[in-house]
């Protein structure tokens, strides 16, 4: 368990939202503020241009701001900046792996596995070693088989780890599932396994995974930085009565299409201009936020 706590990636990481002016531009003061916040409750880094941060969505002069933004805090922070810059293009996410070179603070690539064509675990290999060969950073495989399609197993996963510049893996299947505790069970030497299903993050950490990359972790970031370290020192139960609180929670963030919820909490606490998202997604509703805001005031109570 030592071991695992001295990874380069141990401990949470939030995908930072993207907060958009009422004119609908991005709202750059207040994504460095979100940064510096997560940081201040103890954050390891910030993740820039993941799906919480409706990457797919912004115009390529966006994104180099997001991560010139995010870029900046995490030097000055000396924190984890991990950056998404992949898609189910091998050569185009070659170019924008490349492009990475423009920020020396850049700690890694977040790479999902390739989508909607669905490529063979065969295909999946032959992608990540084309990008592994080509990166100027290592690399966070994003294994999300429910936005992919493409499940890939613990054998696979393995394989992956062994790719020179293949540091780690976004975990976020669904469930603990066979493969993830096979997977667990046998960690390669070096390999971060990061929870990235917010709602089984505790259950992950219990197995033994360095971290996470949570949204959820905009809210309560302290928390969420405490049940990691409850588990890593082998505090069980204040693990396992802290993963619950922080579940239930997830569970009301992720009640409607990510990041809304999330945006409209943060709104609400007056951390970000607007609660507006990018078509197709829209805003949320009254009542999920109203629960999600409920959530995250109990947590920020103080327990005896």
């Amino acid at each position: 368990m030592l071991r695992r706590m001295q990874h380069p990636l141990a401990g949470i990481h939030v995908p930072l939202v993207t907060p958009f002016t009422p004119d609908g531009q991005v709202a750059c003061d207040a994504l460095e503020k979100l940064a510096h916040q997560v940081i201040d409750a103890g954050a390891a880094g910030v993740v820039a241009l993941g799906t919480t941060g409706e990457s797919a969505t912004l115009s390529t002069h966006e994104r180099r701001s997001v991560i010139g933004i995010c870029a900046r805090v995490c030097r000055e922070r000396s924190a984890t900046l991990i950056v998404g810059a992949t898609s189910n293009d091998t050569a185009a996410s070659v170019e924008g792996l490349r492009g990475l070179r423009a920020w020396a603070e850049v700690a890694a690539a977040l790479a999902v596995v390739p989508y909607f064509t669905r490529p063979s675990e065969q295909g999946v290999l032959a992608h990540f070693t084309r990008l592994a060969a080509e990166s100027p950073v290592p690399l966070v495989i994003y294994n999300v088989p429910y936005r992919t399609g493409q499940v890939v197993g613990a054998a696979t996963l393995r394989h992956l780890a062994r790719l020179p510049r293949v540091i780690g893996v976004k975990h976020a299947v669904g469930s603990i599932d066979a493969d993830t505790v096979a997977l667990m069970a046998d960690l390669p030497e070096g390999f971060a396994v990061l929870a990235g299903d917010d709602i089984f993050t505790s259950p992950l950490l219990a197995l033994g995974a360095a971290g996470a990359i949570l949204a959820s972790a905009h809210l309560c970031t302290a928390q969420f930085v405490d049940l990691v370290r409850a588990w890593h020192g082998g505090d069980v139960d204040r693990a396992r009565h802290l993963g619950h609180r922080l579940t239930a929670l997830s569970t009301a963030l992720f009640a409607e299409p990510n990041p809304a919820v999330v945006k409209a909490v943060l709104h609400a606490q007056a951390r970000i201009p607007t609660p507006a998202v990018r078509l197709p997604l829209l805003p949320a509703s009254r009542p999920a936020t109203t629960a999600a805001l409920r959530h995250a005031n109990a947590l920020a109570e103080p327990t005896d």
